[in-house]
């Protein structure tokens, strides 16, 4: 801003210089005896320039909008007057009045000017500042939500894992090892995201974290689990959040498949909307569905986490999308701007 300052006073007084010289230069002389004059200009730009701490002190006080007006209007009669002394420091007072009316009048607009320059800097800073204290602020929240969520999702997860391993260990211990060394698999891939600071991965990833939650809960389900995938190779290096696929095939086995003996089926679809210029996951079940009013006014921390996470990073642009009624099944679509990528 300085820097403006001084190269915008250094050319007014080459501009002024000029002009008192027009007539000489148009008898292509220059008469720097009397273009020296104008540097009586030089100490304006000093002494305006104390309008910037001038308004720093106004903004530390907090004074209301009135109490700035009145106090630059008082300081702009002073500037006036000042500079009135300066010409007749100067000049003596041999001239007529209007000789020295009109030049206060022009000191006390050129005042108002900086002044109005000044504040208008002051309070785009100030505004400036306070954008960013409250992207900040609100950064923060949504950081401390999302931690919040990821906390009350991956216990979630982990216990229903867990169970079904122990379930499991009174069947088929061998299976139940093997499942275990399964487990740590994902363990070390959710323990991996929470170290690397970052919850994005690529739905390659969480695909593979999901077929690997299916494989253990297929050796609970056996036969009564069938798996069809349909997926978009294009879209396997797009980054989603972490466990955001997976509570979606979870809820499916929980709600289509635990509590009834008939086998079904689950589908899991993929594809890049261009179009929308989205990323879309499609988990559906041929389970017994549900009352979507009924869904939304659960409890449940499954699906309610996902869209709350949806909601906090990718706003209105992302969303989930829940298709049901009771005895047509249960479909969930995940949507995702491929922008946020």
């Amino acid at each position: 801003m300085w820097r403006f300052y001084v190269s915008g006073w250094v050319i007014y007084l080459i501009l002024i210089t000029f002009a008192t010289q027009l007539e000489n230069l148009q008898h292509a002389r220059f008469d720097w005896h009397s273009a020296s004059d104008v540097l009586w200009s030089a100490p304006q730009g000093l002494l305006l320039a104390l309008t910037w701490p001038l308004g720093g002190w106004m903004e530390r006080r907090k004074l209301s909008p009135l109490a700035v007006f009145l106090c630059h209007a008082a300081c702009a009669l002073v500037y006036g007057f000042l500079e009135y002394l300066m010409l007749w420091m100067l000049f003596g007072l041999n001239q007529p009045a209007i000789r020295y009316i009109w030049p206060t009048l022009y000191f006390i607009m050129t005042y108002v000017v900086i002044a109005a320059v000044f504040h208008t800097v002051r309070t785009n800073a100030a505004a400036r500042r306070q954008a960013a204290a409250v992207q900040q602020a609100h950064s923060l929240l949504l950081a401390s939500e999302l931690n919040a969520l990821r906390n009350k999702l991956n216990p979630h997860f982990l216990f229903n894992t867990l169970h079904s391993i122990i379930a499991l260990t009174r069947k088929n211990p061998d299976a139940a090892e093997a499942a275990l060394f399964q487990f740590s698999d994902m363990l070390r891939y959710v323990l991996d995201t929470e170290k690397s600071g970052s919850d994005r991965v690529t739905l390659d990833d969480e695909l593979q974290f999901t077929r690997d939650y299916l494989e253990l809960e297929s050796l609970r389900l056996g036969q009564r689990l069938k798996v069809e995938w349909e997926l978009d190779a294009a879209a396997g290096s797009l980054p989603l959040p972490a466990l955001s696929l997976q509570p979606l095939v979870e809820n499916s086995i929980k709600h289509a498949f635990n509590p009834h003996s008939r086998p079904g089926t689950l589908s899991i679809r993929t594809r890049i909307d261009d179009a929308g210029r989205r990323l879309a996951l499609t988990v559906g079940d041929d389970g017994p569905g549900a009352d979507v009013a009924a869904v939304r006014r659960s409890n449940g921390l499954g699906i309610r986490t996902v869209e709350r996470r949806l909601q906090l990073e990718y706003g209105a642009r992302g969303g989930l999308a829940i298709e049901t009624t009771p005895g047509a099944g249960f479909v969930v679509t995940m949507s995702i701007p491929l922008a946020a990528a």
